[in-house]
């Protein structure tokens, strides 16, 4: 039997850096190498969005019931800290591509010349730019890590501020020559080069080109820059010679095919087309200024802040300062009961709530707060008691407690903020003011749309009128249009007032305030076919979005000729969304997610208000396409989770109490209470005024004809009982499937069949639920003569 023959272990590479493994173990050990690097590049990254959150559970390594938020965990959290917080800071991330490298290495068995010199230099560039964080970033720790800030410190003690930026800069000097090959001559001649190549652009830029139609004519390309793209297309011909070569020689000739010869010619048409487009809209700029959408109503005046009531104390915030101390010593003892230290407690005021931020003992976990929400509710004997543990960016524990005089936040004093009227916005909506008393204020046009939801009575309608007061306080009849959906029937009404300035409604319409659920169904798909025709003008005219369109279309460089105009924004506002879904369904829904999904870029945005925010109403389409939401007081945690996608709507105390989130953190807000008188004067001044013929038409939308005549209008399908059932419908003047079956003896099914042909023959009217249907002939004269004028 032969003998195995062992082959000669392979001698390792004994220059430069090397590990004596075999090719097996190199393969593994560099698979775990760069596995470990990429999990902590991971874990360091999101160290700088978790760290707040997981500080208290640094020292629950061992407690298998914590979880921390880092994305390994605790074990992520731990190592984050002390690699990031405790070493280096964010250079510390170069760790794992020099541990990625080596991997890479042994995994693909490399030589490893250089690896040494990789992690030398690495090192050194991760204690520069350490330093470096300390030194220009001192405020904020964590970026330099507490080597790069000591080791300022140190150094700034015997050097000061100026001996350390010397000492960093030389580093840098260091690492770029010998990292970089840096050297001052390279930089001149780099330099020189780009000197070089700028002039000779600046110079084709100006060279002059004879127009073979006018010999004598003579077309400077100093403004017309699209010219030289012509020439360089053909330099990259092998026949060719470079573009230096043509600047050097003023008679060098450019030989082109015919085809090329056609796309230079096409390319200069456009070039001249555009040019002289823009030279007729610089005239019209010149000659009459830019187009003022609002020169047709320019006597407009905006309402007065008179109109509005100064609801409450006109002096601002009333502090008690025995009920702070009443409530701050409340909160300690509770806490002390279950043995929960406080180092230090500060109250921010605001007008129905003030927030308590209390800085636990060390060692203290928040969870353990947070679980006393009910325990502190009881001691302070009040309702809506809210914990935010922790505050996003500061590092407190907040308790929201009610104040027991609630101050009234005023339409009137949010208005008449400055935040309010130098808010340089598209669509500015001023909901109220916060917790520490600041009028907030956002984009609608940011948003891009809005959902609100609460249960009755705690402040909806009153949202709805603050959002509406506030855009009839900063916009121009011109520049927005309002779409009201009102199924209530009673919201809303106020605006007709104001429907020739800022409404829209459909053609055939004689109410701009929509009631009936017919009319919304074909007011949504209205507004579908405005969104497409608003994106066909955006393309024509070559801009993303309406104010890139009606900046362009102000500036006169769009022709209402071809059908350009200026687009007015569309505001869509639906109260009371669970009584649509429940009557049309998908109807509604369909047209609703489409205009969320798309009409944002062409200034349609939606607020949809509903009192029901059950998951059948809000659902998963309608929450996708609408970050911004507002929750009033809801009744439960499952409503609450259904708008906010969090708890705390049901722990709000009414009484246009919010909250409001734009997808990351939740503000509250004491909603800005205006009253219906208010909005009566409003809308009573701008109706008194000099308004547009009609309102602002929406495209006409063609749906399904509510006669039916759509339906087996073909008169040769006509049953063969058709003219027997019509007459007993028209005699006995009730149209129903059942009589036909008793009368003629037929069957359910034909009898159905044969009430849809009477239907399309427009003999009876729709379906009406229980109701029996209309029957719309008088008479058997007028039946024979409808039949008879029938065409086959």
């Amino acid at each position: 039997m032969a003998k195995k023959v062992r082959k000669p272990k392979s001698t390792p590479n004994k220059k430069g850096f090397s590990l004596k493994l075999s090719q097996q173990n190199k393969i593994i050990f560099g698979g775990l190498l760069m596995l470990l690097s990429i999990a902590l590049f991971f874990s360091f990254v999101s160290f700088y969005f978790t760290w707040q959150d997981d500080q208290s559970l640094l020292s629950e390594f061992a407690n298998r019931n914590e979880q921390a938020r880092n994305l390994l965990n605790k074990f992520g959290a731990n190592v984050s800290h002390f690699i990031l917080y405790k070493g280096f800071g964010i250079s510390s991330i170069i760790f794992t591509f020099l541990l990625f490298t080596t991997g890479l290495y042994l995994f693909l068995s490399m030589q490893k010349h250089g690896l040494l010199r990789k992690w030398i230099w690495g090192l050194v560039f991760i204690i520069w730019f350490s330093v470096a964080l300390g030194f220009f970033a001192s405020g904020k720790p964590l970026l330099g890590g507490m080597v790069g800030y000591e080791m300022n410190d140190f150094l700034q003690d015997y050097g000061g501020k100026v001996g350390v930026f010397l000492l960093l800069l030389f580093g840098l000097i260091v690492i770029l020559v010998r990292l970089f090959q840096f050297s001052p001559d390279k930089a001149v001649a780099y330099l020189n080069t780009k000197g070089k190549s700028l002039a000779s652009e600046f110079k084709n830029g100006k060279t002059p080109i004879v127009d073979n139609d006018r010999e004598n004519d003579i077309l400077y390309t100093e403004e017309k820059v699209e010219t030289p793209i012509v020439i360089d297309t053909y330099t990259h011909k092998k026949d060719i010679p470079p573009l230096e070569k043509e600047v050097e020689d003023e008679e060098f000739e450019v030989k082109v095919g015919p085809e090329e010869e056609t796309i230079a010619m096409e390319v200069e048409k456009i070039n001249e087309e555009k040019e002289e487009s823009d030279n007729i809209s610089d005239k019209l700029v010149e000659d009459f200024g830019e187009f003022d959408p609002t020169l047709e109503l320019g006597n407009f005046k905006f309402p007065p802040l008179d109109l509005l009531d100064q609801h409450g104390a006109t002096g601002g915030i009333t502090i008690n300062q025995e009920e702070l101390e009443e409530n701050k010593n409340k909160i300690v003892e509770t806490l002390k009961n279950y043995k929960i230290g406080i180092a230090q407690i500060k109250a921010t005021i605001g007008p129905t709530v003030t927030l308590y931020e209390i800085v636990p003992d060390a060692g203290v976990r928040i969870s353990k707060i947070k679980n006393l929400e009910d325990d502190i509710a009881l001691s302070l004997a009040a309702l809506g008691i809210r914990i935010i543990a922790p505050i996003p960016g500061k590092g407190t524990i907040g308790i929201e407690v009610p104040n027991k005089n609630a101050t009234i936040v005023s339409m009137r004093s949010v208005i008449a903020s400055s935040k309010f009227q130098k808010a340089e916005m598209q669509l500015p909506i001023a909901f109220g003011k916060t917790i520490s008393n600041e009028t907030f204020v956002v984009d609608l046009a940011k948003m891009p749309h809005l959902l609100m939801a609460g249960a009755t009575g705690q402040g909806k309608s009153v949202g709805l009128n603050a959002v509406l007061t506030s855009l009839l306080y900063k916009k121009h009849p011109a520049e927005v249009k309002f779409v009201l959906i009102d199924p209530k029937k009673v919201e809303l009404t106020l605006f007709n007032k104001i429907e020739r300035h800022y409404l829209a409604k459909l053609p055939d319409s004689e109410e701009a305030i929509i009631t009936d659920n017919n009319k919304v169904i074909n007011t949504l798909n209205s507004l579908c076919i405005e969104m497409d025709n608003r994106y066909e003008l955006l393309k024509v005219a070559m801009v993303r979005n309406i104010k890139e369109y009606n900046t362009k279309f102000k500036a006169r460089k769009l022709n209402p000729n071809d059908g350009h105009m200026f687009l007015p924004y569309i505001v869509l506002v639906i109260d009371e969304f669970a009584d649509l879904i429940m009557t049309a369904g998908k109807e509604v829904e369909t047209p609703i997610a489409r205009l969320a999904q798309l009409a944002r870029a062409i200034g349609i945005h939606l607020i949809i208000a509903t009192q029901r925010p059950s998951v059948n109403v809000i659902t998963g389409i309608i929450k996708a396409n609408f970050p911004a939401r507002i929750a009033f007081r809801v009744t439960s945690k499952i409503d609450s989770r259904t708008i906010l996608d969090a708890q705390g709507a049901d722990q709000l105390i009414g009484r246009g109490d919010m909250l409001y989130t734009q997808g990351n953190d939740v503000t509250r807000i004491q909603c800005a209470f205006v009253d219906t008188p208010e909005v009566a004067k409003i809308t009573e001044f701008i109706g008194s005024q000099r308004a547009y013929p009609d309102a602002h038409l929406l495209p006409e939308y063609v749906g399904n004809d509510d006669s039916g005549t759509s339906i087996d209008y073909n008169i040769s399908d006509r049953d063969a009982m058709f003219r027997d059932a019509a007459e007993v419908i028209v005699i006995a003047q009730q149209g129903s499937a059942s009589l036909i079956q008793r009368k003629l003896k037929l069957g359910y099914n034909r009898a159905g069949r044969i009430i849809d042909q009477l239907e399309a023959a427009g003999i009876v009217g729709p379906f009406e639920g229980s109701k029996a249907r209309q029957v719309l002939v008088p008479d058997i004269y007028a039946l024979d003569q409808l039949l008879s004028n029938e065409r086959p």
